[in-house]
């Protein structure tokens, strides 16, 4: 289904700049233009690491192994809670049937896995328990290879950007340039691609990232971020 009429109507988005509406009003407007399958697209991008559905799927997992994924105990055993939910949000959106949902999935999962070990190392921490997911990057990290790159050199597209992002102290503008690989990396992927679902999607995603980065001061930013820190790192299980 093409949405032409839709994406030609939005104002443009440019990476760091004014988010042009709220996120409830772009929220209306494709709720009234999406049709219902793309619409739940759209929902499983949305969807947090504490929906219902995450936790009901945890508690099958835990309760018995009909159904039970192979990498379950391992994860279990090795992740937070939080980190938990995190891959099973991750492997919700790996099974989706698009392809662009997949792909932004393993981005963030792979982006998101490349700094926690960086972060690991850097502070002593083991590596092998705070990485998520089963991806090809996420098996070469949880070995911890000495290399400075982990041996993910030709495996990963943005490695070193990534891997920089350790060196920002300000933790409000590593977040912000985290958005700028996402920003960039969601401009790469809708290039060749016009009037899609997928054009519709990355709108709302890059959007999502103006409007909050707009409701946020440098004090709250700060705050934010450096809860998010220390609870990544309380989170971490050591030996």
């Amino acid at each position: 289904m093409g949405y032409e009429c839709l994406l030609a109507g939005l104002p443009d988005l440019k990476a760091g700049g004014e988010a042009p509406m709220s996120m409830e009003a772009l929220l209306d407007l494709f709720s009234e233009t999406l049709s219902e399958k793309d619409l739940a697209l759209l929902s499983m991008l949305r969807m947090p690491s504490d929906a219902p559905e995450i936790l009901e799927t945890i508690e099958q997992y835990d309760d018995t192994i009909i159904g039970q994924p192979t990498w379950w105990e391992d994860a279990r055993a090795a992740l937070s809670e939080a980190d938990l939910r995190m891959q099973v949000l991750y492997e919700i959106g790996l099974q989706s049937k698009n392809q662009f949902v997949r792909k932004w999935f393993a981005f963030n999962q792979d982006m998101n896995n490349v700094l926690a070990a960086t972060i690991c190392r850097r502070h002593g921490f083991d590596v092998r328990r705070a990485i998520v997911g089963n991806s090809p990057v996420a098996e070469i990290l949880r070995k911890d290879l000495p290399q400075k790159d982990f041996g993910l050199a030709g495996v990963m597209d943005n490695l070193s950007e990534v891997m920089a992002l350790v060196d920002i102290n300000n933790l409000m503008e590593r977040e912000k340039q985290m958005d700028a690989i996402r920003f960039a990396w969601l401009e790469e992927k809708t290039l060749f691609v016009n009037f899609s679902i997928e054009n519709v999607l990355a709108y709302y995603l890059q959007a999502e990232m103006l409007n909050r980065w707009a409701l946020l001061t440098i004090e709250q930013g700060e705050k934010v971020f450096r809860e998010l820190v220390s609870g990544m790192k309380k989170g971490i299980k050591l030996d």
